[in-house]
């Protein structure tokens, strides 16, 4: 067991419920008894070659700061998306990022983050590795879309899933107050695997008020079949409410909303996703001409603490300590994981994964919960999210706001 400091970032896009795994790891690093001094970087790996540091030392035993950090969305450290370059390219960067380790003593290394956040973890684990430097290096899994795999679901998305179904819920309450024919289409996010799109089916299933249809990017789309799903659920019913993944595509690979792109990348070569309600709009307008409207439900996807799930929370609280544990029994190049098992109710234990085995890779929907017409999902799916979204997060308010935390 190494004594020493230890470092944490938060990196990729935020989530409601990445701040409760800071929070598990700073709980974590205080009750360690080797862990001298905890380090936050700024904007991840990018604030670590900045030298961009905060000490997090001082919350190791305040306990209300803590359960405030917990409720307070986005990344309190700030976050990045910055890609290293491979091991075999001839750059100083790795040289610099040991040389800071060296510098601060440290001997404990987390990131908390998504797929490309896991690429980083392995390559640091890597560099470790071949220059024999003494480090734990741990991955500690975060993002709303649930496209991790090996991990039975990710923290975030519970809270995630919570908001889509319960905003579905209450637009589709809103729509049906009228008799005339209407089409509502609701974007997900939801680039590669269509998870939180499929979440919006707990909204029918519970409230009885919901998507009439869902489509997921793991189907192609079909203009045709659309058009044909929407005049069908007119059958019974005036008003149909439609969810759509962002990334649907074609069967030819083009995306839905491709014409609504720009055609701009970030660093990991992802292209920037927007406009696929707005283009289904057009197309419902042109096919049936009935009123129609897009909403893009967008950031507050991932940033609508007010409606957490106590679940997710508890969870992503749990797996940040979880990571000092597993840190300190010697692991590393690890990613930490949720287990899932049913017998007598749903329960996770933590367990942990080579992070190779995660890097750069996407968990996708099962065919298994999609329906035959790839236009819904099925009743397996609704059972496999429903656990994450349980309970409520008692939230602190100020004058009617909910109160947020601002690391020092």
């Amino acid at each position: 067991m190494l004594m020493g400091n230890a470092i944490v970032g938060q990196s990729g896009g935020p989530t409601s419920a990445i701040n409760a795994t800071l929070s598990g790891v700073i709980r974590g690093a205080g009750k360690s008894g080797k862990i001298n001094k905890l380090y936050g970087m700024k904007n991840g790996i990018e604030g670590l070659l900045n030298e961009e540091f905060v000490d997090l030392s001082y919350l190791f035993s305040d306990e209300e700061k803590l359960s405030l950090l917990e409720t307070t969305p986005a990344s309190a450290l700030g976050s990045c998306r910055k890609k290293l370059p491979n091991l075999d390219t001839p750059e100083d960067i790795f040289d610099k990022i040991f040389a800071i380790f060296s510098k601060l003593d440290i001997r404990y290394f987390f990131y908390i983050g998504g797929n490309d956040s896991m690429d980083t973890v392995y390559k640091l684990s890597e560099y470790a590795r071949s220059k024999r430097y003494d480090i734990k290096i741990v991955g500690i899994p975060k993002t709303i879309d649930n496209d991790l795999p090996c991990t039975d679901h990710t923290p975030g998305f519970g809270s995630a899933a919570k908001f889509i179904a319960t905003a579905v819920a209450e637009i589709a309450t809103d729509c049906a107050v009228y008799k005339m024919k209407a089409v509502t289409i609701i974007e997900a996010m939801g680039r590669d695997a269509g998870w939180l799109a499929a979440a919006a089916a707990l909204a029918k299933e519970y409230n009885g008020m919901g998507a009439d249809l869902i489509y997921l990017p793991e189907r192609p789309f079909y203009d045709n079949e659309f058009i044909e799903s929407i005049e069908k659920c007119f059958e019974t019913h005036p008003n149909v409410v439609v969810v759509v993944s962002e990334g649907v595509r074609y069967e030819n690979g083009e995306y839905v909303g491709a014409s609504k792109q720009n055609g701009m990348v970030d660093v990991f070569g992802h292209r920037y996703l927007a406009g696929t309600a707005k283009n289904l709009e057009s197309l419902v307008k042109a096919k049936i001409g009935c009123k129609v409207r897009s909403v893009e439900l967008n950031l507050l996807q991932r940033c609508s603490s007010h409606i957490l799930s106590k679940t997710d929370i508890d969870e992503s609280a749990l797996i940040g300590e979880s990571a000092v544990s597993f840190a300190l029994d010697g692991k590393t190049g690890i990613m930490l994981t949720f287990v899932r098992s049913n017998e007598g109710g749903y329960k996770i234990e933590i367990s942990s994964v080579p992070v190779s085995s995660v890097a750069n890779k996407v968990k996708f929907v099962p065919k298994s919960y999609i329906n035959e017409e790839g236009n819904n999902v099925t009743k397996e799916c609704v059972d496999y999210i429903s656990p994450l979204i349980i309970g409520e997060k008692q939230i602190k308010y100020q004058n009617g706001v909910p109160v947020h935390i601002r690391l020092k």
